[in-house]
Order: structure tokens, then C-alpha cells, then sequence
């Protein structure tokens, strides 16, 4: 099997690779936009064991966490929307690979499912044992593997994130506009602020204003990393007119001034 180009490139020559994995850790700092939307002709899978991922699948946000599998169907198109030191495990397969397609019928839309505790562990190791399989050119225990990790999926427990979210999502990642506040983002959702504020923390962990923060701090990492222009006017243009604020939010983010951040990634 012949792994393809990095990330899941659309250039990428899938026709000699029904299977492939690798190891995901983006601890460092990566871009999501150096990951190039894609629409393959394979099973997409994310398998996180910390951090987090935020994935748009033909216009549906899903937020995959610790213990959290997303399936991605063939043909549908994704993109990477955040990274937020996530670790785990990436790649595809094809329905050919398995003896038995009768587990994937379900499949007409992305399946996200949590695995806790023992559960979640075991998978994890069936992961690491998959990525040794295709190091090793071992076709009978990828398919067996992948079969057991089929047999384990509840299609019920299968949720996107609501609409409602989606649109907020959507909206605070939208890098044509300057993050806004939680009323003109309940606007467009069309529900009242409290409601909004429920949702996204229900289905996301997280308040709006800290997802406000993170995108804030996310374009701000990006100007540091390929502008010359000054603190100043890069907190300005990420929507925080006070410089002294912008740094402090700037390192309990990220732990860093974002000085020494820019030294660091244009050193």
C-alpha cells in the first residue's frame, strides 16, 4: 500500500492505497488552512486521544474530542476549521479492504461517536495497532481491525452538532469577517442570546466568548507568523483595540508574548 501525499491532499493518488493512517499531533502550531479541503474517494476517519478538532463536513461543523471518532463519507467534502493540540490518528479505507461492507449501509452521512473509559482505550490501541499494520504492509489485520472497529460504532449515537451552533460556528470562523459578539451571532441564528449561549456551551464545552477568543487568537497567530505589521495593529485587526489586553489574552492562550511567538515562527 503506498500512503499518499501529506495531509489528505486532493492531488493525491488514492487508486494503489485503499487503506492508509497516520499519527496526528498538532501540538505545535499548524495553520488549518495548510490542510487543503478535500473530497476523497475513501472513508475519511479522525480519532482523537487529547486535544481537539474542529471539522466542517459539506457545511455541518463536528467537534471531535478526547475518546471521539468521526467517520467521513466517500465524496464528501471536509476541511479542518481549528486544531487545538489534538493527537491521534488520521487517514482512510476504502469499502473493498473489508470482507464485509454490510456494517458501513449506515453510512449516507458523517458518523461522530464518543468512546469512554475502557471502550475508549481499547480503541485507541486498536489504532496504534492499525498504524503498525500499515507500516508493516499487513492487509489481514488492517481488515480485521477495521471490521472490529465497525462492529463497535452505534449509529445512534451519531450527532452533529444543531443548526443553530452550526451557524455560529460557521459565522465566528468566517475569515471575510471580524469576530463579532454573542447578539449579532444570536441574530443570525435567529434565537435569543441566553438560548445561543446554552447551545454552544452544551454541544461544544465551550462559552461563545471563549470561541470568540480562540479565532481572535488563531488569525492572530497567522499574522504573527507571515506579517511584519506591529502588535498594535494585529490586535486591532483580530477586534481588540486595547494592546495590553491582546497580550495578556494573547499568552494565557497561548503562553507566549505575542512576540516571542512571532520570533519563534519567523526565526
Amino acid at each position: 500500500m503506498v500512503a499518499p501525499k501529506a495531509h489528505w491532499s486532493p492531488d493525491a493518488d488514492f487508486s494503489r492505497t485503499p487503506f492508509f493512517i497516520r499519527r496526528m499531533d498538532t501540538s505545535g502550531y499548524i495553520k488549518p488552512s495548510e490542510v487543503p479541503a478535500a473530497r476523497l474517494p475513501l472513508i475519511g476517519f479522525i480519532y482523537i486521544t487529547s486535544g481537539e478538532v474542529l471539522v466542517d463536513i459539506d457545511g455541518t461543523s463536528y467537534l471531535c474530542q478526547p475518546g471521539q471518532l468521526l467517520l467521513i463519507p466517500q465524496q464528501s467534502p471536509f476541511a479542518i476549521r481549528y486544531y487545538r493540540d489534538a493527537v491521534g490518528y488520521t487517514g482512510g479505507f476504502a469499502p473493498s479492504i473489508l470482507a464485509d461492507t454490510k456494517p458501513l449501509r449506515f453510512l449516507s452521512a458523517p458518523l461522530h461517536q464518543g468512546f469512554w473509559f475502557d471502550d475508549g482505550a481499547f480503541i485507541g490501541m486498536l489504532f496504534n495497532m492499525l498504524d503498525t499494520s500499515f507500516e508493516k504492509g499487513d492487509r489481514v489485520f488492517i481488515e480485521k481491525g477495521l471490521d472490529l472497529l465497525l462492529s463497535r460504532i452505534k449509529r445512534e449515537h451519531s450527532a452533529a452538532i444543531p443548526p443553530a451552533v452550526n451557524t455560529f460556528l460557521e459565522s465566528v470562523f468566517n475569515q471575510d469577517k471580524l469576530p463579532g459578539n454573542i447578539a449579532s451571532y444570536a441574530h443570525e441564528a435567529g434565537i435569543s442570546e441566553n438560548y445561543l449561549s446554552r447551545l454552544v456551551k452544551q454541544y461544544t464545552g465551550r462559552s461563545v466568548g471563549a470561541w470568540i477568543d480562540i479565532v481572535r487568537i488563531q488569525r492572530a497567530k497567522r499574522m504573527l507568523s507571515s506579517t511584519t505589521l506591529p502588535v498594535i495593529d494585529i490586535a486591532s485587526a483580530v477586534g481588540i483595540e486595547d494592546q495590553s489586553y491582546f497580550s495578556r489574552l494573547f499568552k494565557k492562550e497561548t503562553g507566549e508574548t505575542p512576540s516571542s511567538f512571532r520570533k519563534k515562527m519567523q526565526g
